[in-house]
């Protein structure tokens, strides 16, 4: 079989290109599960940070946001002060699947190797394809990241938050959350609520949550913090509304603000969760970690010298680090060929690699377009920009 264009993953960024590949009737074919990170690698109960306003997918007419889609439900929601549900974005996500990307086919693709003229991808179920373009939209799945310190110990004790869509196996057992973010504090706190026994550590002094959206402001305020998808202020209205730009800026200055601007702060929903009622160990450093009698013996150093604490199991809340060379499906000689920086993809304005046809977008788009590409807002510009080069480049 050949086709012109091969979509990989089916969450906000894959489903979305889809919807936009189908208006301008290009063909394509996209595998996945839909929504399965969101529905399998972050815990039932969870509260969405974005807004509802900037928790939509985006079909080319903008006709089925989130909103639409809870009047239709009859669910509660606002654009701004009420947190999104997990499970009532993963629904959205089913329903607007079914409703612009019914050729979804659900199966994953288990390798992409170099071809004539494009791509030879395989999918699990035995079937090779001949592609001219392929588009990786793997989101998170791939990049969770663990400290050195606890890289070598067994999954039985030691895991990445990613790796629970359900805590309920938590009951009554003493967990470890390693992190301050906002993957750490949510799991933590549902930790609390399943019957677990958390405790957070962390190397930060105190936990930065978000601050509660204020939905009336005056126009001075508005004025001096814009809101946008990504929050108040001019730094991330910029980064909101001008990827482009951010795309042309020395590559030293992407990497700072993809750092150091809008870090994985918890949502204000969450502290009164945690603050008082969860214990944490603050200002301390990992040092070292081993199982002993069947538990795992944690070494903290702070200030006030070396600690230690024993738990049943640990659960690293320590965010995601985009490496291609994570991608199992991406043929060795194929990653080789992909220039990357700090293990990203180097892209160009229109999200394609240093390999002719091979488009990276998502999370994995982070360092060429700004921390817009972190969040499901970023479906909407990509998924123009994209559909728009490849519907030129198909003539």
């Amino acid at each position: 079989m050949s086709v012109d264009i091969v979509i990989i993953g089916a969450g906000p960024y894959g489903l979305s290109i889809a919807a936009h590949l189908n208006q301008v009737k290009l063909p394509y074919r996209i595998f996945g599960r839909p929504m399965e990170s969101w529905r399998a690698r972050m815990p039932k109960g969870m509260l969405l940070k974005s807004d509802g306003f900037a928790s939509s997918l985006y079909d080319p007419g903008n006709t089925f946001t989130l909103r639409q889609y809870c009047e239709e439900m009859g669910l509660e929601y606002a654009d701004v002060g009420i947190p999104v549900p997990l499970e009532i974005f993963t629904q959205y996500g089913i329903a607007f699947q079914k409703r612009f990307v019914p050729n979804l086919e659900p199966v994953e693709v288990t390798g992409v190797d170099p071809a004539p003229q494009g791509f030879s991808v395989t999918t699990e179920a035995g079937e090779i394809l001949l592609a001219k373009n392929v588009i990786v939209a793997a989101g998170i799945t791939h990049f969770g990241w663990l400290p050195p310190e606890l890289s070598n110990l067994p999954s039985e004790f030691v895991t990445h938050s990613s790796a629970h869509g359900d805590l309920s196996c938590f009951r009554a057992r003493k967990v470890a959350v390693i992190g301050a973010g906002a993957s750490a504090v949510d799991i933590a706190a549902l930790l609390s609520e399943a019957g677990a026994e958390p405790q957070i550590v962390t190397r930060s002094h105190a936990i930065a949550y978000h601050k509660p959206p204020v939905e009336h402001r005056s126009l001075t305020e508005r004025i001096r913090n814009p809101r946008s998808g990504l929050g108040l202020g001019w730094r991330s209205r910029l980064c909101a509304d001008a990827p482009l730009l951010f795309h042309a800026m020395p590559e030293r200055f992407r990497l700072r603000v993809v750092r150091k601007h809008l870090g994985p702060a918890p949502g204000w929903f969450v502290r009164r969760k945690v603050d008082g009622v969860i214990p944490t160990h603050f200002g301390v450093t990992l040092q070292h970690a081993e199982i002993r009698s069947n538990q795992v013996h944690l070494t903290l150093a702070s200030e006030a010298g070396v600690s230690s604490i024993a738990v049943d199991h640990v659960i690293a809340g320590t965010g995601y680090h985009v490496a291609t060379q994570k991608l199992p499906f991406l043929a060795d000689g194929l990653r080789n060929e992909i220039r990357t920086v700090e293990g990203s993809p180097i892209l160009g304005k229109c999200f394609e690699s240093s390999v002719r046809g091979l488009f990276f977008v998502g999370l994995a788009s982070a360092n060429s377009f700004g921390p817009l590409m972190r969040f499901a807002y970023g479906a909407m510009y990509t998924s123009r920009r994209l559909s728009r080069h490849l519907a030129a480049r198909h003539g």
